[in-house]
């Protein structure tokens, strides 16, 4: 499947909500959460605004030109923390995609992408949060982030990025 693969812009906010929304982990067989969970100020921080100075993201699209899923990364300081907040220099990333198109390689595709740009703007590491049951653990695991601590039921995570 030819992917496509271009910066966000403030244009993409309202798709990064429905992203926003597909990251959140449900367990198999329980029924997804009522949307307007993304709108409690620890959620909505990983969107709200989008666009300011030091967001930045990555939009897939298929061969038809449609949303897929996205990576962003995103700073935050004491007062705007979340999920997976180390420090006001780590930015925190959120990742998703649309249900039908998991599992077959895009998430990595973006994952080299989004680690590539952080390097490129010389952040030292990346965070994230992600449930222990989410599938998408092993690719966090296999692009470096480890374990640093728990927020509930999630797991905080870091990526060391070196140098280019």
């Amino acid at each position: 499947m030819e992917v496509i693969i271009r910066q966000a812009t403030k244009e993409d906010e309202a798709f990064l909500w429905e992203m926003l929304y597909e990251a959140i982990y449900v367990p198999d067989g329980e029924d997804k959460f009522d949307k307007s969970l993304l709108k409690t100020s620890k959620l909505a921080n990983y969107v709200e605004n989008w666009g300011r100075d030091g967001d930045y993201g990555l939009i897939a699209l298929n061969e038809q030109n449609q949303k897929i899923g996205a990576v962003w990364i995103r700073l935050f300081n004491e007062l705007t923390r979340t999920y997976g907040y180390v420090d006001e220099q780590t930015p925190i990333l959120s990742m998703a995609l649309l249900p039908e198109y998991r599992g077959i390689g895009i998430g990595t595709k973006l994952m080299k992408e989004i680690i590539a740009l952080a390097k490129e703007k010389q952040f030292p590491a990346i965070s994230l949060s992600v449930a222990p049951e989410n599938s998408a653990l092993s690719l966090y695991e296999k692009f470096g982030f480890i374990k640093i601590g728990i927020d509930g039921t999630s797991w905080d995570m870091i990526a060391k990025l070196e140098p280019k």
